[in-house]
């Protein structure tokens, strides 16, 4: 289930960042000791872009309530944002990122008015390419570098029918 982050989710967040660490740096930046020992403030910040409309932050939360991933837009001006999710190593190749994304695209449309979302990819992550091809993500073309890694841009337009 796709929740919208909130103040009560920062313990759980931060378990599942703490879990998921070093599954998530062998595909994307580590986020350094210093993201895990200002977390609780770090949080608070989050919630402050998300109350001022500038970003929009989502947990995926299992059945015992604990977080399973994130699903995050970003960059929110002009009727697009970027997106980014990360979904813990013991839900990876289940469905739950597609399924998360694919919810979050919706919510973008129908409760923050969005009318395109971009994302981006390392070359060597194929299941984030993956899941951005399921939900309906388009490469642009751009070749980018994602923490000195080469990587891809993505387009999905939201406008028209919603992303199933």
């Amino acid at each position: 289930m796709i929740e919208r982050m909130r103040l009560d989710h920062a313990a759980a967040v931060l378990v599942f960042e703490r879990e998921n660490r070093a599954y998530f740096a062998a595909s994307v930046s580590d986020r350094g000791d210093d993201y895990f020992t200002g977390f609780q403030q770090r949080f608070r910040l989050l919630l402050a872009e998300q109350d001022a409309g500038v970003c929009h932050f989502h947990v995926v939360v299992g059945d015992d309530g604990q977080v399973l991933g994130r699903v995050n837009l970003v960059d929110v001006a002009d009727g697009s944002a970027e997106l980014g999710f990360r979904v813990a190593q013991k839900a990876a190749g289940q469905g739950v990122a597609t399924a998360a994304v694919r919810q979050v695209c919706a919510t973008a449309a129908r409760d923050y008015g969005l009318r395109s979302l971009r994302a981006s990819a390392a070359a060597d992550n194929a299941g984030s390419r993956a899941v951005l091809s399921r939900v309906g993500f388009v490469p642009t073309g751009e070749e980018i570098l994602l923490a000195g890694r080469p990587g891809h841009r993505y387009l999905l337009s939201l406008a028209g029918p919603t992303p199933h």
